[in-house]
């Protein structure tokens, strides 16, 4: 890993703000870029970005830019956009990455069009950096705040992941580090889809016993899933899997709770009117996968199903409550 202690947060959504925002309050020479030079110039000027963190100052030490340009140098640089977008930003910014340099993933899925791992996408086009993957329960706003919050950094070594982590914690801000770069990455992308089945049951008012019944029914199918790609099955139990499905399966500013809630009233996608959300992608990519792979995802089926219209919710909770009984 590079030796120079400067990060670049490249993204200026809610998440790369609050992350470029937490590191520079603990001190840390930030710079948080983003597309929009009219946007990345009221954040100068006002120091807030009030579209998606309403009503929370940045710190005066954070520094702006609009030009590729600024992760020039860097030593950490956060890759904020969303998963879809992750590889062609990386492409774009290759040229500007020195050998070394730590890239940290801050999106939760897998690429759409291969199935592939965000981490198997960056180290193809970024060879020689140290990719690694930030997850776990963390709304951008309660992070802004200044508010508790526990994530998990996973890397290719201990030595860097405790680096990382070092690097980016503060006071209010804490990262385990960790080597299950596989774990941690389908934790986060997986866990969207179990939120966007708890908010199916929200939404067509099945209780809080059902809720509760998919998330550890849902946290095995992960289990599954995890390993059969060779990461660590019992990581499901960490920040990554069961902590940030707590936190999205149950929060209502969970974008993939709020979607699952308009499924389950309307039977379909046609009662969501806000953004695409990242578990809507991570359902169809794992339905596919999982498939290929011969593993056992019921739930993980019936969310992309329900998504993708061949399957109403009603019809859904039938298949899942009749499927035969096995042990725990």
């Amino acid at each position: 890993m590079t030796v120079s202690s400067r990060i670049a947060v490249v993204g200026a959504g809610a998440f790369g703000t609050a992350l470029a925002s937490v590191a520079a309050a603990s001190g840390g020479d930030v710079t948080l870029i983003g597309r929009n030079a009219d946007v990345v110039e009221t954040l100068r000027a006002t120091r807030r970005n009030e579209k998606v963190l309403p009503g929370i100052d940045l710190p005066q030490t954070l520094a702006y830019s609009a030009d590729a340009e600024a992760v020039r140098g860097a030593g950490i640089v956060l890759f904020a956009m969303p998963s879809q977008a992750q590889r062609m930003a990386a492409r774009s910014l290759a040229p500007l990455l020195a050998p070394g340099t730590a890239v940290v993933i801050c999106a939760k899925g897998m690429e759409k069009e291969s199935g592939r791992l965000l981490t198997d996408v960056l180290e193809e086009e970024l060879p020689g950096r140290e990719i690694a993957v930030l997850s776990g329960p963390g709304f951008a706003a309660d992070i802004a705040k200044g508010l508790p919050t526990a994530m998990v950094i996973a890397a290719r070594t201990a030595e860097i992941g405790a680096a990382l982590a070092l690097a980016l914690s503060g006071p209010t801000f804490r990262l385990y580090p960790s080597t299950d770069r596989i774990g941690v990455q389908l934790g986060g992308a997986l866990k969207n889809v179990l939120a966007i089945a708890c908010g199916i049951i929200e939404g067509a008012r099945l209780g809080d016993s059902a809720r509760a019944a998919l998330i550890s029914r849902g946290l095995a199918e992960l289990s599954r899933f995890i390993a059969a790609h060779g990461g660590d099955g019992a990581t499901v139990t960490g920040l990554s899997g069961l902590g940030d499905l707590v936190l999205t399966g149950t929060s209502h500013q969970s974008r993939n709770l709020r979607f699952g809630i308009a499924l389950g009233r309307e039977g379909d996608a046609r009662g969501w009117s806000g953004d695409l959300v990242e578990g809507a992608f991570a359902a169809s990519v794992a339905s596919t996968v999982a498939a290929q792979k011969g593993i056992d995802m019921p739930i993980t089926d019936a969310v992309a199903r329900i998504i993708d219209g061949t399957l109403d919710v009603k019809t859904a909770i039938g298949q899942l409550m009749t499927r035969p009984i096995t042990q725990e």
